[in-house]
């Protein structure tokens, strides 16, 4: 088995923009955590429904932004090698990061390759995003269970059936 020019640039355009992806959601990742941690540090008090929604909605937002970024980073590369507008190469883009792939647009037949690595790159990337998100929505839940169980039980009033 011999390995032609086409397979040897896609491999290699693989092993650039894969790191790069990964690199950019990881940096994107530790910024978000900085920020997690010190806005914890800084609001000792009670959040309340309104405050985590907002912080669930504004790390959301983050990660929306940074996945955006990373399908502008396959855009510009498919933009330069394989179509000649930037409108096509974002919808190829995007399509394949998030693996809807509707098929309408395709890869030249020489990059084809990076459509599903760019997918399987996409999916890994929503899951670390996703485990995010989760690690915010339990530390929002034990910062609120804090304060109900630190809670004064004598000001506590229970109601028994039938009284």
């Amino acid at each position: 088995m011999t390995l032609n020019n086409d397979v040897i640039r896609e491999v290699a355009a693989a092993l650039i923009l894969v790191p790069l992806t990964l690199s950019m959601q990881s940096a994107g990742m530790a910024i978000l955590i900085v920020w997690q941690r010190a806005y914890f540090a800084r609001h000792t008090f009670h959040f309340g429904l309104f405050r985590c929604g907002e912080l669930t909605v504004r790390c959301t937002t983050a990660l929306l932004i940074l996945h955006t970024l990373q399908i502008l980073l396959w855009t510009a590369f498919y933009r330069w090698k394989c179509f000649p507008d930037l409108e096509r190469a974002f919808y190829f883009s995007a399509t394949s990061y998030s693996t809807v792939g509707y098929g309408d647009v395709v890869l030249p037949p020489n990059w084809r390759l990076l459509g599903p690595i760019e997918s399987i790159t996409g999916v890994l990337m929503c899951g670390l995003s996703a485990s995010l998100v989760f690690a915010l929505v339990t530390r929002l839940v034990g910062h609120e269970d804090r304060f109900e169980s630190s809670r004064d039980p004598a000001q506590l009033t229970v109601t028994e059936p039938g009284v």
